[in-house]
């Protein structure tokens, strides 16, 4: 175990505290956490849970040893928005024969897992222990790990679930402190977006376990008919299966820890007769792009990919490092304001650690432990990035290749960053003394002045002259460490 001078503390949603963390077993230390339903490439907003919960990785691994913490991420490729994206996709091949339904599902989630896993290792983040998929745990295994078809079966069987109208639903009133986790009790129970209020049901928050499939939608046979699993029911197989009945951390987006998290509780404790399913529940805050809420009819809806990839946004191409550093810029349980200038932010402090780093031995140092202490109060990134900043100036200071300087790399490296040379973007820096020399030649100096004041932030120094052929004005540039 790592030789931290103070104990990991995090802030619970369950008991709405910041508590000890004890693990059930110092020696296999296990967390879950939602990954992606992949009909659609992932987007900003989905960003943020996987490099959040990157870090704690990381952090669990440094404090308990790699070879000690389980990290379980799963992937959802049953949904009935996969089925919607296969038709809209694949309808003509479907309906001429070419493909089946399920063939074109599977293309469908082939090609955007793929392009998750790839974005995401752009971001740095370390690929989890495993990542199950839920179709892999519809129906009974061969090696007898936990799947959705008996643990419905289990529901029913003890109780707290009910066959109606051809669907499996959980019996919410069979629970006496369902809502634990939201803070909602049934007599306050609305019917949410993902909840239909159906006349079959006993109660109004009654949710689908289990629900029967058309011809021509997926499906899987069970002991209620040829169907598919609800969304709920698929989280608490798959963490059983690797986890176990109860384990130590559950994370994901506060967006779903209602009906999503709350659901996955019930069934878990019900189904398994425990006290708790996990005992930490840690949820990252909402995102929002430029002050407002992200949304494809406001047009501020962006992929991962079209941020690394395209000049979508703030009208350039973004490092995955830069992301990942915007993101971590704001503590994970507040909400945070994606922006042009919070990624130029982002982009000067990593170049400023990067050129101090430059000044270290090949190798890089120890890392500090005061950077293990930041994190290990609930994650706080902010004060840990206040460590990196005064490694890079004793770096500066110093004469050679320094202690500070190799400590900032491997703290850098530690916490997903590359620890290259940093690299100016040549193409940026072209663009933008072209458009200060427009902005000059239109006389307006103050956005001249603004452009060479940003470069100038950014390490880069212009320099003013003549061509001594033609006598136009132009402008060179050099690093200024």
């Amino acid at each position: 175990m790592s030789d931290a001078s103070q104990g990991l503390r995090l802030y619970n949603t369950l008991t709405r505290t910041k508590e000890d963390f004890v693990p059930i077993d110092p020696n296999n230390v296990r967390m879950y956490v939602c990954g992606p339903t992949v009909y659609d490439f992932a987007h900003i907003g989905n960003a943020r849970p996987v490099i959040v919960f990157d870090v704690l990785f990381r952090l669990l691994r440094q404090v308990y040893g790699e070879a000690h913490v389980t990290y379980v991420r799963n992937i959802t490729d049953v949904d009935d928005k996969i089925n919607a994206r296969a038709l809209r996709d694949f309808g003509a091949e479907i309906s001429s024969g070419k493909l089946s339904l399920n063939e074109a599902i599977r293309r469908v989630t082939e090609k955007t897992a793929d392009q998750f896993h790839r974005d995401v290792a752009v971001l740095g983040c370390l690929e989890p222990t495993v990542e199950p998929r839920a179709t892999e745990f519809v129906e009974p295994r061969a090696d007898g790990k936990a799947d959705m078809i008996t643990l419905i079966q289990s529901l029913i069987e003890r109780g707290h679930a009910y066959v109606a109208a051809g669907e499996v639903l959980f019996d919410t009133a069979s629970m006496p402190d369902y809502g634990q986790l939201s803070k909602r009790n049934l007599d306050e129970q609305q019917a949410g977006a993902r909840i239909a209020v159906d006349a079959h049901k006993k109660n109004p928050g009654d949710f689908v376990l289990w629900k029967l499939s058309s011809p021509e939608e997926p499906g899987w046979n069970s002991p209620w008919g040829r169907g598919r699993p609800g969304w709920h029911i698929e989280c608490s197989a798959m963490s059983a299966a690797y986890l176990g009945e109860v384990f130590d951390i559950h994370g994901g987006g506060l967006d779903l820890i209602f009906p999503h998290h709350e659901n996955e509780i019930a069934q878990s404790r019900c189904a398994h007769g425990t006290d708790v399913m996990a005992n930490i529940w840690m949820h990252n805050g909402f995102l929002q792009v430029e002050g407002q809420k992200m949304s494809k009819s406001l047009g501020n809806f962006y992929s991962i990919n079209e941020l690394l990839e395209t000049e979508t946004f703030g009208g350039r191409k973004w490092p995955g490092e830069v992301l990942r550093l915007a993101m971590l810029m704001t503590h994970y349980r507040e909400p945070i304001d994606f922006s042009v200038r919070k990624l130029e932010e982002a982009e000067n402090m990593l170049r400023k650690w990067k050129r101090a780093a430059d000044l270290a031995p090949a190798a890089a140092g120890q890392l500090p432990v005061e950077i293990i202490d930041a994190l290990s109060d609930d994650l706080a990134t902010y004060a840990a990035f206040q460590i990196l900043t005064q490694l890079a100036q004793l770096a500066g200071e110093a004469a050679d290749g320094n202690d500070a300087a190799a400590s900032l790399k491997a703290s850098l490296l530690f916490l997903g960053f590359d620890v290259a040379s940093a690299k100016v973007d040549e193409d940026h820096v072209a663009k933008a003394i072209a458009k200060r020399l427009a902005f000059i030649a239109a006389k307006n100096w103050a956005e001249a002045d603004r452009i060479r004041d940003e470069l100038l932030a950014q390490g880069i120094q212009l320099k003013d002259g003549k061509d001594p052929v033609t006598g136009e004005r132009i402008t060179t540039w050099e690093v200024k460490r």
